[in-house]
């Protein structure tokens, strides 16, 4: 027992940290009763029961001291977002601190995509956008649309609160749906208490709760961490909503006003294709303030496009928008296999590993560059919950948790 808990601090100290940030080389310690005492303070504000605890600690940890880069970019983008959500959380009589479950859902990435196919800021699936009026077809996805899609999450988190009454088991839901939550409850024999609900939850929805606090948390004490916040383009205020006719690629418009093509991407993901589609009324495009005149001016030379530019073929190789990795050759796979796992061509797949010939054999190690996924930049709930063993912890003099 000594032994299985000696490792289990090991690597749960490995992976979340020992207590303290890295700032310049300087370490900055953040002793449990200080964190505590932060929680707490913030709890005093909101509706939403924000309670301290060795799993809301872990999750802390990991934002800020296993991933502060990560905390760093999304503190950047929340510029740009958490205006709109407070203005539509306020518009539907909600908690403000609610904006946070977008930082857990994509990271407040609007094409940020989940192994299960949910999309943009709020994660919602195919089928659920039906439920919520949101477009989606060849040209849009409405999932991405920031204002779309965060009225429909509003909407959606005041009919889960409806349902429970409690702000905690409604956030659990959100995560992993209302049965899920519901037949916990009927397994428990009728358990209301979040946390002592935890254990007929599965491991994704165990984690969410105490990772929605610790990123209420960490957002509002970063810095004591060392952690800067990134840098980003724009935030919200430097942004306009105007209209323009459908029918018009974002080529046209970067060549006509100097916008450029990833920056028209990065305000408008709604449009998956780099193209507005025609309709019979005009659609909404964001724009940034400075470049709106221009875009008014120039309107009269937009001409109505059926259907997008059709994009180049890459050269073989090509690696952009590509992360390098290893494949291991299994026995009997073959060039269209390994091109299918990573989503490429069998001529990229010869030409980053330098071969003429397509001949393979078993245990050969080839250099392939795998989509860059951007599902990877959000913390894994469900691993860290599988990975972390938290009954091994006790509080020790310090505050911190150590192996009992």
């Amino acid at each position: 027992m000594i032994r299985k808990s000696l490792v289990t601090t090991f690597l749960l100290f490995f992976f979340i940290g020992f207590g303290f940030a890295q700032s310049g080389g300087h370490e900055t310690q953040v002793p449990e009763y200080l964190v505590r005492s932060r929680v707490e303070k913030l709890d005093l504000n909101t509706p939403v029961s924000l309670d301290y605890n060795e799993h809301v600690q872990a999750y802390i940890d990991v934002y800020t001291l296993k991933r502060p880069e990560h905390l760093s970019g999304i503190l950047a983008r929340a510029d740009m977002y958490f205006p709109l959500f407070e203005e539509y959380l306020d518009k539907y009589d909600l908690p403000l601190e609610l904006k946070y479950l977008a930082v857990i859902e994509s990271a407040l990435d609007p094409k940020a995509k989940s192994s299960s196919g949910a999309y943009g800021l709020w994660q919602f699936l195919y089928q659920a956008s039906r439920m919520f009026d949101l477009e989606v077809n060849s040209y849009v996805d409405e999932r991405a649309d920031p204002v779309k899609a965060t009225d429909a999450a509003c909407r959606y988190l005041k009919y889960l609160h409806a349902n429970f009454n409690d702000w905690l088991l409604a956030i659990a839901a959100y995560n992993g749906g209302i049965g899920a939550v519901k037949e916990a409850i009927a397994k428990s024999g009728g358990e209301q208490d979040y946390w002592k609900l935890r254990p007929y939850l599965s491991d994704q929805v165990r984690g969410y709760v105490p990772a929605f606090v610790a990123v209420n948390y960490a957002m509002s004490h970063y810095e004591s961490y060392g952690i800067k916040k990134g840098s980003i383009e724009f935030s919200y205020d430097d942004l306009l909503t105007t209209s323009v006719r459908g029918g018009i690629s974002f080529d046209q418009i970067a060549e006509h006003t100097g916008i450029t093509l990833d920056v028209l991407r990065l305000l408008n993901p709604v449009y998956k294709m780099d193209y507005i589609p025609f309709q019979s009324e005009p659609v909404r495009i964001v724009l940034p303030e400075n470049k709106l005149e221009i875009f008014h001016q120039k309107n009269h030379l937009f001409e109505v496009e059926k259907e997008p530019v059709v994009s180049t073929m890459p050269e073989p190789g090509d690696t952009l928008g590509r992360v390098r990795d290893s494949h291991i050759v299994a026995p009997g796979q073959f060039f269209h296999e390994i091109a299918m796992i990573y989503q490429c061509r069998v001529e990229d797949v010869m030409v980053w590993n330098d071969l003429e010939k397509k001949y393979l054999f078993a245990g050969q190690k080839l250099i392939v560059w795998k989509p860059r996924w951007r599902e990877s930049e959000r913390v894994s709930i469900s691993r860290i919950e599988k990975e972390f063993d938290f009954k091994f912890f006790n509080a020790d003099a310090g505050g911190r948790k150590n192996g009992g």
